[in-house]
């Protein structure tokens, strides 16, 4: 629906659409027509007074006195017809039909011809189009035509996401001006300024040859202050590119003498004010320190361990070690059956729920994939998971997201053993060699490229003990150890290179029961029992701590004994000097019908409630 105009604008807006549409009509009828732009084999009738209103370019030209004023004909070099075609039918319509695949053809023709209305445009076009495989480019783009509204938009966006655009090809093609400029950045999100230096030098590497003479300038931009004395030591100063050149000897020798309190002497400039004598009016302006010693902490540096809830109705991030509450997301896009996972990158997604895919022909039905956009706080739909299944299990390994299991949303419910799998390089779904057996109601959790296979429910709907694992390098599924108790719907998390699995459904009832996997002797232990039988509990590895979050337990009625099913929403952490369970918070609310996970989000980005 359109806005309401202004009152005391519509004269103006009348006047002007009267005005275009006029200008528009005497073009299409080659009425008045006093000039013509000849490009190649193409010839464009149009008006001096439109392309001088429009352009300084061309005001230039005709309100000269050079001989090229006087001519009808203009001939235009290093455009191509078709985008000219484009321009000239937006100066008259105010409509142009920007593309990505066209914008940057507009975009230097604009910036070539000084059109600053299609410039803005085309610069408007790209910031809403920026995204990981692109953000570089456009910042290229954008320092090319000297447009720094689009060049810091551009850079912006890259710096929000580094560590995933330091292994772009683009990247590795960055000049050493452009390059600077983004590792210089205080908005630069990593969380170590070791990362900053391994990019650094990942760039060098790629052109040694050309790019060693760089590497001075650059290493100033690298906050080597903020790393560690141990990292300074083994892999800075060690460095051979560093190891053998003097000049950058000299700078570390500055960041060890900064590690000791010694920090070097700066001289102060004096600048002059007025005309006066030459002591009368003399500002002592503050030094700067070398950049290599900047010790300003980078905006990433600012993340902290949460526990994330993710629900239908937003997403919200708890601090245990600050006991506060960060809303992460409003977003009511996530279905309420779904199943959530973050990977070693700390990216977030989430998987589940159902609808019709019009575009899907041939199986239209599909279920719900997103991953959590922490610069945007929203959720992006990403390829939807092309087989709808519910209590599946959800884990990663070789850069891909596997779905393993889980029962059909269809009228039968059979239990599957399929395997479906994300790769997150060509973002497309394909499938994987099935599990050993159909099963739903398990937990899947991955390490080192492992994706484990715990209990669950098989065809006969009776718990199982069995654990399998497939080698994603191996592309093989193997049988391990089965656990000690059959059971579905528990919780499952990796933690200090083990497998805890903690309460859950059995054939008999709920359970407290607690037990560990020891990945490498392919053994199961018993642990310390949760302090109560439930279901569904979430076990999160989070700072080297063990915590649970809700679940489903039985509980009395008010005025009766009857148990019956109630959704608790505390959080619990095991400590694992004592063997004991510690409750830390009696109630969030926040934890209701939630998938939880532990992630590393920046709080500056956060709205703390």
């Amino acid at each position: 629906m359109a806005l309401p105009i202004n009152p005391t604008d519509e004269p103006r807006v009348y006047q002007q659409t009267l005005l275009q549409d006029g200008l528009y009509d005497l073009l299409e009828n080659d009425k008045l027509v006093d000039c013509v732009l000849k490009i190649k084999d193409k010839e464009f009738p149009c008006h001096r007074l439109v392309l001088c209103a429009c352009s300084s370019y061309f005001r230039a030209i005709f309100l000269s006195d050079l001989e090229e004023s006087k001519k009808k004909e203009i001939v235009l070099e290093d455009v191509e017809p078709g985008v000219m075609g484009l321009i000239l039918k937006y100066l008259y319509t105010s409509k142009i039909n920007v593309t990505e695949h066209n914008v940057q053809d507009i975009f230097a023709v604009a910036n070539m011809y000084q059109i600053p209305s299609i410039f803005t445009v085309c610069v408007s076009f790209l910031q809403k189009r920026l995204s990981l495989s692109n953000c570089l480019a456009v910042f290229r783009l954008g320092l090319m035509l000297d447009c720094p509204r689009l060049a810091i938009s551009a850079r912006n966006y890259a710096c929000e996401r580094f560590q995933l655009i330091s292994r772009d090809e683009d990247f590795f093609q960055l000049l050493p001006s452009e390059l600077a400029a983004i590792l210089s950045n205080d908005n630069l999100s990593v969380e170590t300024e070791e990362t900053v230096f391994e990019a650094l030098m990942s760039w060098v590497s790629r052109d040694t040859e050309q790019r060693e003479k760089e590497l001075p300038g650059l290493l100033d931009c690298v906050r080597l202050r903020l790393v560690t004395e141990d990292y300074l030591k083994e892999a800075v100063e060690k460095h051979k590119l560093i190891a053998s050149n003097p000049e950058l000897r000299e700078k570390l020798q500055l960041v060890r003498d900064a590690h000791t309190g010694k920090m070097p002497d700066v001289k102060k400039s004096k600048s002059k004010e007025g005309g006066g004598a030459e002591n009368d009016g003399d500002k002592e302006e503050e030094g700067l320190l070398p950049g290599i010693l900047n010790d300003s902490l980078r905006f990433g540096m600012f993340v902290r361990d949460l526990i994330l809830m993710v629900n239908d109705t937003g997403a919200v991030a708890y601090d245990p070690a600050g006991n506060d509450c960060f809303l992460a997301s409003l977003s009511t896009q996530i279905p309420k059956n779904h199943n959530s996972l973050v990977t070693r990158e700390n990216q977030i997604f989430a998987a589940g729920g159902l609808f019709y895919d019009e575009q899907n022909k041939e199986d239209p039905l599909c279920s719900y994939f997103l991953q959590y956009d922490p610069v945007t706080a929203d959720w992006m739909a990403m390829p939807p998971v092309p087989s709808p299944r519910f209590l599946f299990g959800l884990a990663e390994a070789e850069n891909s997201i596997f779905v393993v299991g889980g029962r059909e949303l269809k009228d039968q419910e059979q239990t599957l053993d399929s395997v479906l799998v994300y790769d997150r390089q060509s973002f497309k779904w394909g499938e994987s060699d099935p599990s050993p057996y159909p099963v739903y109601g398990h937990s899947t959790v991955s390490h080192n490229d492992v994706v484990y296979v715990l209990g669950g429910k098989g065809d006969n709907k009776s718990c199982l003990k069995k654990v399998c694992a497939y080698d994603a390098k191996r592309f093989e599924w193997k049988e391990l150890a089965p656990m000690t108790t059959a059971r579905s719907l528990f919780g499952a998390v990796v933690h200090k290179d083990k497998i805890y699995v903690a309460a859950g459904v059995t054939d008999t009832g709920l359970t407290d029961s607690v037990e560990v996997y020891d990945i490498k002797s392919n053994k199961w232990s018993e642990s310390t029992v949760f302090p109560q039988e439930r279901s569904s509990v979430n076990l999160v590895s989070l700072a080297d701590s063990l915590y649970a979050v809700g679940g489903f337990g039985m509980m009395p009625l008010e005025d009766s004994d009857e148990l019956v099913p109630k959704e608790m929403n505390d959080i619990w952490r095991y400590d694992e000097t004592q063997k004991k369970w510690t409750g830390i918070l009696r109630e969030i609310q926040y934890a209701s019908g939630a998938t939880v996970l532990g992630v590393r989000l920046n709080t500056l980005r956060l709205t703390k409630m």
